[in-house]
């Protein structure tokens, strides 16, 4: 059955936890079918599980995808629409986190960060801008950080990763704008996500003060639900205690 010319559909990066998941069932749950990308396939499963359990029938989609693997992103991506269906909503939300000061960061880090938190964002981005300029409207989402705007000790990497995201961004929109296409910034303050749990983060904060996935999530929705002629290009999201 093919979908009806109305019915949005969106794909999610890093979405097999965190911001990811709550963002697909956020999604769902508005009636926007679901594209899911991540590594881990069984992760993906249970995600799609999730969304299936809602009961709102929406189609949901699996993609086991290694975004660090960044010659190959672009020729997925373009694949997943080939094969899922014109995309309206990209939202890049994969990425790493990483501690280390500046001094001890090795250039192999450096480079890992960077191609996750950014070159995977732009071939991401590359992938689906085809279909989106043939029919002049559709929304990329990337999901950055506060990071991008402060400085901590220990987080330079990923803040350079972020900051250059934000970037980025600026340009997609003023370069994609006469295409119908809208580019959209959302940066958090700390999530509690898994992004602590990893072996790359050593941070010792209050998880139970910052914000949600779900919230984020919400503030995701709301920039793609907005009506096609508006869009909001920038926004912070942060604590309301004003944990970092």
């Amino acid at each position: 059955m093919n979908p009806s010319p109305n019915q949005l559909r969106a794909i999610v990066t890093g979405a097999s936890s965190g911001i990811g998941r709550a963002t697909a069932l956020a999604f769902a749950k508005s009636g926007i079918e679901l594209a899911l990308v991540s590594r881990s396939a069984v992760k993906l499963k249970t995600v799609a599980d999730e969304v299936q359990a809602l009961g709102t029938h929406v189609k949901v989609n699996i993609y086991p995808i290694d975004l660090a693997v960044t010659d190959q992103v672009k020729q997925k991506i373009t694949g997943i629409w080939e094969h899922f269906g014109p995309v309206d909503i990209l939202v890049n939300n994969a990425g790493m986190g990483y501690t280390n000061s500046i001094y001890d960061t090795t250039l192999d880090d450096w480079q890992k960060i960077l191609n996750l938190n950014l070159t995977s964002v732009f071939q991401c981005i590359q992938g689906v801008l085809p279909q989106m300029r043939d029919r002049q409207r559709g929304t990329i989402i990337n999901v950055a950080s506060i990071a991008a705007f402060n400085a901590f000790p220990d987080w330079g990497a990923y803040s350079v990763s972020k900051a250059a995201l934000v970037a980025l961004s600026k340009t997609l929109s003023v370069e994609e704008r006469s295409n119908g296409i809208r580019t959209v910034t959302i940066s958090p303050g700390s999530v509690n996500t898994p992004i602590w749990d990893t072996e790359t983060v050593q941070a010792d904060f209050n998880r139970e003060a910052m914000l949600t996935p779900e919230i984020v999530a919400q503030s995701i929705l709301h920039t793609a639900l907005l009506p096609h002629q508006a869009v909001v290009e920038e926004m912070i999201v942060m604590p309301s205690g004003g944990a970092l």
